[in-house]
């Protein structure tokens, strides 16, 4: 042979335990060689059969491509493989099952499958880019990435996935590589490589590192033209090569060839590393001792067809070492030149022996000696699974990188002393970015396109100068070289024209983008996500908000300012995270149909017209979800940011917050009389009775009194010396839209519950009364207006702002969903103002009722009730009082109440679910509370379960009780116990 040592070929190939050490790790494969299906089927081929096993063809699975000439490769030359290209994963399917019955061996079925299956089928799962999978630190996701990957193409019917990339890349300007490769490091890309590789390695598909020796420092791409590689073989064997050798060593199956020019290598300046028997054969399959697949680049790629004809470069590919060559551009030609040079003792039989012998152990250890159909049912849903999905958002979420965190400012903390902006660089609609944000605090949006000019940049400057917080989300680059990156000079120019404000910038792009946008390094907060989808710019939010930990480093040198492993880790607060069931160890589809089901069985039996429904489970929201319209007309769908009229919720949300702060203040003491802080009750028979008492329900006082019925006349009417329907001075107490009371009659009120008379027997009964007291003994005890107190300490710190007393003040009325239309007292549609009509003659704002919430921002105030006291690094109450006000108080008395919260029934998990309150499954450990609109929150921290419930039920009466009879709340509350019992 003119370059091939053929002895030694044997010795290395055929006896492979003679040139690796001990400590290497051959591929399971080949143990596989002398299996007897491999040593009886190779002996019935022909050459013209062993010769076609030696070639991949391409296939596309796309309705335009039809798969005729491949079929005429399997049955003219008997092709050994099939590399799909772009197309669906069904119709793949379809047609793997399709050449499988062509051909009379068994095909290999090959992808490039880079980032999963994503990389190539539509509507597949999209893992991350390598750049992005460099930046971890956890690694062992990779390897779990790596084995759901294998997973995913077994399913499909793929055996080979020509993935890692395993080249270093150290060139910014590479056009070919570059987010494809882990990175700078050469450990790094070695060590992520290979986790990748046998990930996909353990559950039976073949891992192929890419593309050896090393195609990271080039600035051409192989595609188009030969790139050079000029370094030296000392640095070749620390850099380029060394993940390669190291892959080697520990077992990798596939290795394929580059079409790249490396002098220190190969001399031959015509002879690219994909035809060189010295990097090939003297280099990886000799000194490095690879016994596995040798596979080369696309054949048709103009690194090699530049320079030779496809006939002769494939005779150079199989003399050089490859086993299987991919893509030739004439396989007629091809297959012909090599049998040509087999005759003429060019290429001797024992390699072609050698080479298919190596091609059918692979198939058998892959299975292929029992062929099975790709079973189309079910295609689309196993390759989508929601574990798949979790792994995807982990990996996100472990590569953000965060590079600049001046002062700590990371995590934002005193979410009350920011008006903060969040700017979409380069989107023109509302971004995930900006969504997610507005989950933590109130934020104003502003989406400006990427072609700015300088006059539209300094517009949106001037709009930003009420602000003393700009976070800038940098949008829409190209992850490739091209056009620097996709940035444009406005980005840079906005970050310059803003050098006076705080800013935060988050860059959705390749980290290379980092150098081309002038100023950046000046942020007083940096974070880096490497691409741009709807879960990384989620997770950025998220990571500037502090509900997830920030722990990658840069994966390459961008310049001076950001240099390989830099990054700094910021420890997350314990605020809401958003993300899917999974991470919980629950079933999304299970979690998802079973509320839907409930849900919509509420809306169609006309129970409420909308609701909305949260779920959080170890801090963790994984359903936020709003279903159904505000009325039955369904004119209005309820949006995730509508406000409901949440009714008695009110009291664990409104007066009870600051009573506990109160307690933990000393200034307010349970077991004290309530006539110490109301000295109206000194001197009746309501003297001696305590604020634990009235907390507990237990004081003995009446449910409710009808306050406005009290105030008619002897024809039926509301009295006018009462109320009006014009305010002036003394007519300033708002009622609705049209309806004024005298400020003196609350003093009246006040009275009223003074005087009324007790209940015999000291038991649990359910009054409002006391807590339409508790505001102006907070004022009294607090020294500040009761609204103002709750705002400042709780609902602002929190960025719960959307809780809040008379809504109609606050926000459009497009928002706030519609109660009662009431007709007895107000004569109107209620919306914005509070249904309870005690509560409305009080000005909308009482302990009993009044508050209007979201869903979302009514989470963050229970979720730091069940992490007692504390949320968002801050803490809000003292542990100790909150286990005092979650305990039962009066248990021997069979009240089940704690102090304002509601608890389980006592002995509830004896209870049928119908029967029982709120789910058989709540611990006795749980709280939370109830309200006459419609809604229902609970906290339980044994299971560290978070539920909310908001509806209108009361719409269009309050005489509406489907709710209770479908038993809606407790069914779903019992369902996310079924959920995470029953897990994945």
């Amino acid at each position: 042979m003119k370059y091939l040592n053929v002895a030694l070929f044997l010795i290395v190939t055929f006896c492979l335990s003679t040139s690796i050490s001990k400590a290497q790790k051959k591929p399971d494969f080949l143990d596989h060689l002398h299996d007897p299906w491999v040593d009886s089927l190779l002996n019935q081929m022909s050459l013209d059969q062993k010769i076609g096993q030696l070639f991949i063809v391409q296939a596309y699975s796309t309705e335009d491509k039809s798969p005729e000439s491949v079929l005429a490769d399997i049955r003219n030359n008997q092709v050994g493989g099939i590399i799909f290209m772009q197309g669906t994963a069904p119709r793949q399917a379809e047609l793997t099952n399709q050449f499988q019955e062509a051909s009379k061996i068994p095909l290999l079925i090959a992808i490039d499958g880079e980032w999963g299956p994503a990389f190539r089928l539509k509507d597949t799962p999209r893992y991350p880019v390598q750049m992005a999978l460099g930046a971890i630190q956890e690694d062992s996701l990779i390897y779990e990435m790596g084995r759901e990957i294998g997973e995913q193409f077994r399913r499909l019917g793929v055996h080979v996935n020509f993935a890692p990339v395993s080249d270093v890349n150290n060139n910014p300007d590479n056009p070919v590589i570059n987010y494809r490769s882990f990175g700078e490091n050469p450990e790094n890309v070695a060590r992520k490589a290979m986790l990748y590789a046998n990930g996909m390695q353990d559950v039976h598909l073949l891992a192929v590192a890419k593309h050896f020796p090393g195609h990271g420092d080039t600035n051409v791409d192989s595609h188009l033209g030969l790139p050079v590689i000029k370094h030296s073989l000392t640095r070749l064997n620390e850099v380029e090569m060394y993940p390669f050798k190291k892959m080697v060593q520990e077992g990798i199956g596939g290795v394929m060839t580059a079409h790249i020019q490396v002098p220190a290598l190969e001399p031959n300046p015509k002879l690219p590393a994909s035809l060189s028997p010295a990097i090939i054969q003297q280099r990886l399959i000799n000194e490095f001792g690879f016994g596995g697949m040798v596979f080369t680049d696309a054949m048709n790629m103009h690194g090699v067809t530049k320079l030779y004809q496809p006939g002769e470069a494939a005779v150079l590919a199989l003399k050089a070492g490859n086993d299987m060559l991919e893509i030739v551009p004439d396989l007629d030609e091809a297959v012909m030149d090599v049998t040509k040079a087999v005759r003429e003792n060019e290429i001797s039989m024992e390699e072609i022996d050698l080479h298919c012998r190596k091609i059918l152990a692979l198939k058998k250890w892959l299975g292929l000696d029992s062929l099975k159909t790709v079973d189309l049912s079910n295609l689309q849903q196993d390759l989508n699974k929601p574990t798949y999905k979790l792994t995807q958002r982990l990996l996100h979420e472990k590569s953000i990188t965060a590079l600049i965190n001046r002062d700590n400012l990371m995590p934002l903390q005193r979410l009350d002393t920011l008006r903060t902006a969040v700017i979409s660089f380069g989107r023109t609609t509302e971004t995930a970015f900006q969504k997610m944000a507005s989950r933590y605090q109130r934020i104003d949006g502003f989406n400006i396109k990427k072609e700015a000019t300088n006059a539209e940049i300094d517009e949106l400057v001037r709009q930003l100068a009420p602000y003393n917080m700009v976070i800038i989300g940098i949008h829409n680059l190209n992850l490739s070289p091209t056009r620097n990156y996709g940035t444009t000079p406005g980005m840079s120019y906005l970050i310059k024209q803003l050098r006076d404000k705080t800013k935060i910038v988050s860059v959705f792009g390749n980290a290379y983008a980092l150098d081309k946008i002038d100023g950046i390094e000046t942020a007083n907060g940096l974070i880096l996500s490497y691409q741009e989808n709807t879960i990384t710019e989620e997770l950025s939010a998220q990571a500037i908000y502090g509900s997830i930990a920030v722990d990658g480093r840069l994966p390459v040198n961008v310049n001076a300012y950001f240099r390989l492993n830099d990054g700094i880790s910021i420890q997350k607060v314990d605020r809401l995270k958003y993300t899917i069931p999974e991470e919980v160890k629950v079933s999304s589809s299970y979690l998802e149909r079973r509320i839907d089901s409930i849900a919509m069985l509420g809306i169609n039996d006309k129970a409420y017209p909308g609701c909305q429904v949260l779920i959080a489970i170890d801090g963790k929201v994984i359903l936020s979800k709003s279903y159904g319209y505000h009325t039955y007309d369904k004119q209005e769908p309820v949006l995730e940011d509508d406000l409901y009229d949440i009714a008695s919720v009110t009291k664990v949300t409104g007066a009870l917050p600051a009573l506990i702060r109160l307690y933990d203040e000393r200034k307010f003491k349970l077991d004290m009389p309530f006539s110490f802080y109301w000295p109206a009750f000194r001197g009746t028979d309501k003297e001696k009775m305590t604020s634990r008492q009235i907390l507990a329900h237990q004081a003995r006082l009446k449910p409710w009194i009808p306050f406005w019925q009290n105030e008619l006349n002897k024809n039926g009417n509301l009295r006018s010396a009462v109320f009006r329907e014009t305010p002036d001075q003394e007519f300033n107490i708002r009622v609705s839209s049209h309806l004024y009371m005298d400020h003196n009659n609350i003093n009246h009120m006040y009275d009223e519950i003074k005087d009324s008379q007790l209940l015999t027997r000291t038991k649990y009964t359910y009054s409002d009364l006391g807590f339409m007291i508790f505001p102006k003994i907070i004022e009294e005890l607090s020294g500040e207006n009761y609204e103002q107190y709750l705002a400042e300490n709780f609902y602002q710190p929190l960025g719960a702002t959307t809780i809040t007393y008379n809504a109609y003040k606050h926000f459009p009325e497009r928002r706030i969903v519609p109660t009662e239309q009431d007709d007895n007292f107000r004569h109107e549609l209620l919306r914005g103002y509070v249904h309870d009509e005690g509560a409305s003659m009080l000005g909308g704002v009482s302990g009993n009722a009044g508050i209007f919430s979201s869903a979302n921002d009514l989470a963050k105030l229970m979720q730091m009730y069940l992490q007692f006291g504390h949320y968002g690094g801050v803490t809000y109450l003292d542990s100790t009082s909150m286990a005092e006000f979650t305990r039962v108080q009066y248990p021997r008395n069979e009240n089940r109440r704690g102090l304002a919260f509601d608890k389980p029934y006592i002995d509830n998990y004896k209870n049928t679910l119908e029967n029982a309150f709120p789910a058989v499954s709540a611990s006795p450990e749980s709280f939370g509370h109830t309200g006459f609109t419609g809604t229902f929150v609970w906290m339980d921290p044994k299971y560290n379960i978070l539920f909310i419930f908001l509806s209108n039920r009361v719409y269009p009466t309050r005489n509406n009780n489907k709710l209770s009879r479908l038993n809606i709340r407790p069914a779903m509350h019992q369902t996310i116990y079924d959920a995470l019992f029953r897990g994945l």
